[in-house]
């Protein structure tokens, strides 16, 4: 760096004069606010950028800076700064000569006389349009980050939503949802015909199948408002463009006579799949009668004036489409239309609404349909599990002279179903089988399988009489059937005694836990006629024996009631023995529920219990039971279960001593044939002893609530609820995949 010797020369004004006109930025000097700030000199750049001269703008009046400004946000402060003579800054849009817009950076100083005041403004800019337009590029990123941010939040939102389409008004919450993007919109399920939907019904989902909509739709005066041209349906694309695969002029586009297009209902075509769409559905004309485009008119207009108080005058139409076939529509108003009172409405926002909005609108829809598909094929399988299931719960017969209870509680929780199975069986008067069998496996497989073996024991049951050779024929035809699951068994008779109220049981056992006699708190494991599992018997299988006297108590069991995984098999066993010895129930319902309460909180493993007692009236009338003060059944829907429910409630009023036994019995009896008529599955009943009068409860899988009806001579029933109300406080709530049914007995009033 070369050094200047000695002090700088002060800067003249010829110099600092030369510096200002040819600086590279626009300068101006102005005279004072209250003089209309002239414009008394400019440099050679501020005519170049604005193509004025200083005396062209001094022709232009007062404050002619003015007239070069388009825009400018801080007015009112910086003018209020020119008055008051303070220096200004800010930011301004104005016009170049070739008329591009373009921002300025303009900064207003006062220029101090040697008396203090201020005559004279030095103005410069700064050209900042790239600057502006960076700036605006970035936030209008941000923009579109900010909207693809929300984009995804409601699509998640409405992901979570269709996660549980149990909640009734999960279709009702998205399309509250959607409203963030467009002011209405609401979900149309097909189901014999378009109905407005809040939710889905789990239970029986939309079949996606229906030509003829004819659900009431009530009559809105607005709709004759808006018969004053003809329908026509388009493809609401992002430039208003023509619906792909329909030429000009084809039937549904815009141009035809109104005759013509009145005959098109693309509403339909889209649930047929004819059309993948979105169409846009015009509102202002007539369609067809019970078209799809016509009743979703109806509907959708009466919807959006009594929830926005607007008439619409389109609508947007979305295919809720599944696997194979469309299940609804996702309509939305986009805003075009006018008040109830004339006045237009925002402009419509299609087609020139920004194409994000439709895309959001088409993903929901799509996920809508694939989640509520999949609700629709789950009831399905669940329908189809079911039936299964019924078709292979075991039966047990009323067996006149002997108290049997039976318990079934398979592990699997999806299809319900398992391997392990019982039968009690009315061979012969006086003759009773009893088959106890599990097979490897808690899942379709092993019911299936557990199905084909159920029913050869059936078969040989009832043509044989000794149980060993019962057993032998059934390893004969299993080794031919080649049935992929190994099973073990327990297959009993019992035999009543002419000479009074004993019997003789017979037993053999394939592979199988053996069975336990109670006898006066004492227990005996009918060990003998042991044998290998079912299809592996290579030498006849033998037959045990056993008396039984009244008061006995016979036990056949699955390893599901003892086997745990922090103990071993022969640890459980023991512990129902033990357990077995202690029980003071004197009816078989009441020793089943005191063995479950105490070995079954936590099974691992499908459970199946047959509980066989031999009534000893006397004996049972003297002893006071500590059992548990509570009973449960599962019976088959059929009209046999009303009369073993009437036994079973007047066999447990009789153990607990309850005086209420008749009312009991007529209630249990009515409730249970309500479940038998009008329900389906298997019937579930339980009693409770609540101290203060008997509970009785009836769960079936039909989810109606039971009515009480006035019966006529024209109707067949109609008296049972009447007969319950007379006896019983009772009421209804929802269980499961059905209804469970309570009443609770009112005291008895003593005999005066």
């Amino acid at each position: 760096m070369t050094e200047i010797p000695g002090p700088l020369p002060p800067v003249s004004d010829r110099l600092l004069g030369a510096a200002l006109s040819d600086a590279i930025l626009p300068v101006f000097v102005t005279g004072t606010w209250e003089e209309g700030m002239p414009v008394l000199w400019v440099n050679g750049e501020f005519t170049r950028t604005t193509g004025i001269r200083a005396d062209e703008m001094r022709a232009r009046g007062d404050h002619p800076l003015l007239s070069l400004v388009d825009d400018d946000p801080d007015r009112e402060p910086g003018q209020a700064a020119l008055r008051e003579g303070r220096p200004t800054a800010r930011m301004i849009k104005g016009h170049r000569p070739d008329g591009a817009v373009s921002w300025w950076h303009v900064t207003m100083s006062p220029v101090p006389e040697e008396d203090g005041g201020v005559r004279y403004w030095l103005g410069a800019a700064m050209d900042v349009s790239p600057y502006m337009e960076r700036h605006a590029a970035q936030l209008a990123s941000l923009e579109v980050e900010r909207r693809e941010r929300a984009d995804l939040d409601l699509v998640a939102q409405t992901t979570e939503l269709l996660g549980d389409l149990e909640y009734p008004y999960a279709l009702r919450d998205i399309a509250d949802l959607l409203r963030a993007l467009v002011p209405w919109a609401g979900f149309y399920l097909n189901d014999d015909g378009l109905v407005f939907a809040d939710g889905v019904d789990v239970a029986s989902p939309p079949s996606g199948r229906g030509r003829r909509h004819a659900r009431y739709v009530p009559d809105s005066p607005v709709l004759d408002g808006l018969d004053d041209g003809p329908p026509s349906v388009e493809h609401p694309g992002a430039g208003g463009g023509q619906q792909p695969g329909r030429q000009p002029g084809e039937p549904g586009r815009p141009g035809l006579p109104g005759a013509a297009r009145m005959a098109v209902d693309q509403v339909q075509d889209l649930l047929d799949g004819v059309i993948d769409g979105p169409v846009l559905l015009e509102l202002n004309g007539h369609y067809p009668a019970h078209s799809a485009s016509g009743w979703l008119r109806r509907d959708l207009v009466r919807r959006v004036v009594e929830e926005t108080g607007a008439v619409p005058r389109s609508a947007v139409v979305h295919a809720v489409a599944g696997r194979r076939r469309v299940l609804g529509l996702l309509a939305s108003w986009h805003g075009a239309g006018m008040g109830l009172d004339g006045a237009p409405t925002e402009e419509p926002r299609s087609p020139g609404e920004p194409q994000h909005v439709f895309t959001v609108i088409e993903v929901v829809a799509r996920r809508a349909g694939t989640a509520i598909d999949n609700a629709r094929l789950y009831a399905r399988e669940h329908r189809l599990a079911e039936a299964l299931q019924r078709a292979m719960l075991p039966e047990q017969a009323e067996v006149p002279g002997l108290d049997v209870w039976t318990y079934y509680a398979p592990n699997a929780e999806h299809a319900q179903v398992g391997g392990d199975w019982y039968d009690v069986l009315q061979i012969a008067e006086g003759t009773v089988g009893l088959v106890v069998g599990d097979v490897v496996g808690h899942d379709v497989e092993a019911a299936a399988a557990m199905g084909q073996l159920r029913s050869v024991v059936r078969s040989y049951a009832f043509e044989l009489a000794t149980p060993g050779i019962v057993v032998d024929r059934v390893d004969q035809l299993v080794t031919g059937m080649r049935i992929p699951r190994s099973a073990s068994m327990v297959y009993a008779t019992l035999h009543h005694q002419p000479d009074g109220g004993a019997w003789t049981v017979q037993y053999t056992r394939a592979g199988h836990l053996p069975p336990l006699l109670v006898r006066d708190g004492e227990v005996v494991q009918l060990a003998d006629a042991g044998g290998s599992l079912i299809g592996f018997g290579t030498r006849p299988r033998a037959t045990g024996r056993a008396e039984l006297r009244r008061g006995d108590v016979l036990l056949f069991y699955t390893d599901g009631l003892i086997e745990r995984r922090d103990r071993s098999l022969k640890v459980g066993l023991d512990a129902l023995v033990e357990t077995s010895a202690r029980i003071t129930a004197r009816d078989a319902a009441g020793v089943g529920e005191e063995l479950l309460s105490r070995l079954a909180d936590a099974p691992e493993d499908d459970v199946a219990l047959v509980v066989v007692r031999v009534p000893d009236p006397v004996a049972d009338a003297q002893v006071q039971p500590l059992s548990p003060r509570s009973r449960r059944w599962l019976l088959p829907s059929e009209p046999a279960s009303i009369g073993r429910a009437r036994h079973a409630v007047l066999r447990t009023c009789q153990a607990w001593g309850l005086p209420e036994s008749a009312s009991a019995e007529l209630v249990v009896s009515e409730l249970v044939a309500n479940g038998v008529l009008h329900g389906w599955g298997n019937i579930a009943l339980r009693l409770f002893d609540t101290g203060d009068g008997l509970r009785i409860e009836v769960e079936d899988s039909n989810p109606a609530p039971p009515v009480t009806t006035d019966g006529h001579p024209n109707r067949l029933g109609g008296f049972g609820m009447q007969i319950v109300e007379r006896l019983a406080d009772w009421g209804w709530r929802p269980a499961g995949s059905g209804k469970l049914v309570w009443a609770k007995l009112r005291p008895t009033a003593p005999a005066s």
